[in-house]
């Protein structure tokens, strides 16, 4: 069994495609394949299931793949070890994120780090928290940056909190509500929402304080992105509890002080395990040692 037969298995398993597999591994279609029989042959068992249409993972493709990824990580973190140790760091730094981190500007963080490191490959992952932290306990990233209520501490992993913050609702320019300085949270439960899904952490942080005030709300409208949440609220669809830092970045809107806002916390997390070189540059870039 070979690292090289092991990156053709996972490329076919994510593109879902014998060519375009080969296309990304920059090899020839028919040298992936016989590699890709090679391991089946010596497995004893079919990898994948092969139509006109579609290709797909068998039963014992699935039970192979988390293994596969697991030795590639090993490997890779084997030479990136290696250079370390000479001095250079390598391998790869696998960042996740929120959309409305804003106690970093990870842009300008993550250009310094290319420019102090360019052998290391960065990759950027935007999600909710939670799945975040999944991915920072499995190994799939290595760093992460996280919003929570600040009553919550992220699980299984090491965190370093960066910034608190009282949430602000926007509103459009023309909402009601924009000619008021300050509103509290008995005043906005009468209003209807846009917000992130339910049991969500960045949607957690509003629910927990309308309970605690006795109050429910109506969340008319649920989105993943961000983005399209702010495009919602700008368009008066309703009004939102978000980060004034984030805010203060944004456009079409106007910001309201909440007299009884809940309060989020930033928090930068990493595997409670082990740390990869990369990893450890990306946190000493930010002054942050072991924790």
């Amino acid at each position: 069994m070979e690292l090289q037969q092991m990156r053709y298995v996972i490329a076919v398993a994510e593109t879902n495609s014998f060519t375009r597999a080969a296309q990304r591994c920059l090899v020839v279609q028919s040298a992936l394949s016989h590699q890709i029989a090679r391991l089946e042959k010596e497995l004893g068992a079919k990898l994948f299931e092969r139509t006109s249409r579609r290709v797909r993972l068998t039963a014992a493709g699935a039970a192979f793949l988390p293994a596969a990824r697991q030795c590639l990580h090993a490997a890779e973190r084997a030479a990136a070890e290696v250079a370390a140790a000479v001095g250079e760091v390598r391998g790869r730094l696998a960042v996740g994120l929120i959309p409305t981190v804003a106690a970093v500007d990870v842009p300008a963080l993550l250009k310094e780090f290319h420019e102090r490191h360019p052998h290391a490959r960065i990759s950027l992952t935007v999600g909710a928290s939670d799945e975040l932290v999944e991915q920072v306990r499995a190994g799939e990233t290595e760093v992460a940056f996280l919003g929570i209520p600040v009553t919550a501490r992220p699980r299984g992993v090491t965190a370093h909190e960066l910034s608190r913050e009282r949430l602000v609702a926007v509103v459009s320019p023309n909402h009601p509500l924009a000619r008021e300085s300050s509103v509290d949270l008995r005043r906005l439960s009468t209003e209807v929402f846009v917000d992130l899904p339910a049991k969500t952490a960045g949607r957690a942080q509003s629910d927990l304080a309308f309970a605690a005030a006795g109050l429910t709300r109506e969340v008319a409208f649920e989105v993943t992105n961000a983005d399209y949440l702010v495009r919602l609220v700008v368009a008066g669809m309703g009004v939102a509890l978000l980060p004034p830092a984030y805010v203060a970045g944004l456009t079409g809107m106007t910001a309201i002080e909440v007299t009884d806002a809940p309060a989020r916390a930033e928090y930068l997390i990493w595997s409670r395990e082990s740390r990869s070189p990369a990893a450890t540059a990306f946190l000493k870039l930010l002054g942050i040692g072991e924790e």
